[in-house]
């Protein structure tokens, strides 16, 4: 049995490009679970937390088994981050995004990743006691990976199976990213890694733009000793302008496409799914 999983954040409302992800995930496993991402406590409001039930109600997408939310599996993630501190491969970095760009910029060539410029790996270089020193002060700061630590332990041919194709992961190209923040303890790359393997997630369906991100996920299996689920990314859903659907562009919510009359029917012929 094939577990999928629809995993969508409360920061907004639900659009056609979320609508393909849930219909997706219910058409290529043989269950679906739902998990609420609510990690980021500062965009993340109980109204759109409903609104994603009653949306998935109206389309008719069930799920499997009870709804997790992440903001409910904190101490998981720490217990994950003590695992990697045990192993001596998280840092704590206290640099500002202004000095990291002030840093960048200093560069005669900073490395990019697919989030941008890498970290340059300041605070990677603090003596014990210049650690201790800061966080004794309170410092704001973010847990990093030391990825160079991190990939001389693992075999260096980690792979992953994306639409039945054998892919070479290649996590390296992240640097050395952040895991959790003293005030998050964790990141979307360890929340979904950690959760996607208690769930029993045997296929995760998703959109392209995180194919990147898998490459790191894939590391992160094997630091922490978890199963690793095959992987299908389609194509982002674009608008009329060319530009991939996205709440923060205002790309229209089904809630608003149902008070204009449209079905069901309508949004699943017009996703492909009639």
């Amino acid at each position: 049995m094939i577990r999928t999983r629809f995993a969508p954040s409360p920061t907004g409302y639900l659009h056609l490009g979320h609508a393909y992800a849930a219909l997706d995930a219910a058409a290529q496993g043989d269950a679906m679970i739902l998990r609420i991402e609510d990690i980021d406590g500062t965009r993340c409001r109980p109204e759109y937390e409903a609104a994603i039930f009653e949306d998935l109600e109206w389309l008719g997408v069930t799920w499997t088994g009870d709804v997790w939310r992440q903001s409910e599996r904190f101490e998981t993630y720490r217990g994950a981050l003590t695992r990697l501190e045990e192993g001596q491969l998280l840092y704590p970095c206290f640099c500002t995004r202004k000095e990291i760009q002030a840093e960048i910029a200093a560069a005669a060539a900073a490395p990019h990743g697919p989030d941008g410029p890498l970290y340059p790996g300041t605070c990677r270089h603090l003596t014990a006691d210049q650690r201790a020193e800061r966080l004794a002060s309170d410092a704001p700061y973010a847990l990093r990976l030391d990825m160079r630590r991190a990939i001389a332990t693992v075999d260096p041919a980690l792979r992953f199976v994306e639409r039945g194709e054998t892919i070479t992961a290649d996590p390296a190209q992240f640097g050395d990213a952040v895991l959790a923040r003293k005030e998050t303890p964790t990141s979307y790359h360890l929340a979904v890694t950690v959760d996607d393997a208690a769930q029993g997630i045997g296929l995760v369906t998703r959109a392209e733009d995180l194919l990147p991100a898998t490459h790191l996920h894939r590391l992160l299996q094997t630091l922490l000793d978890l199963p690793t689920p095959a992987y299908r990314h389609f194509p982002l859903l674009k608008g009329p302008d060319g530009k991939r659907l996205a709440k923060r562009d205002g790309a229209k919510s089904l809630r608003e496409m149902r008070a204009e009359g449209v079905s069901p029917d309508d949004v699943r012929r017009q996703l492909g799914f009639s």
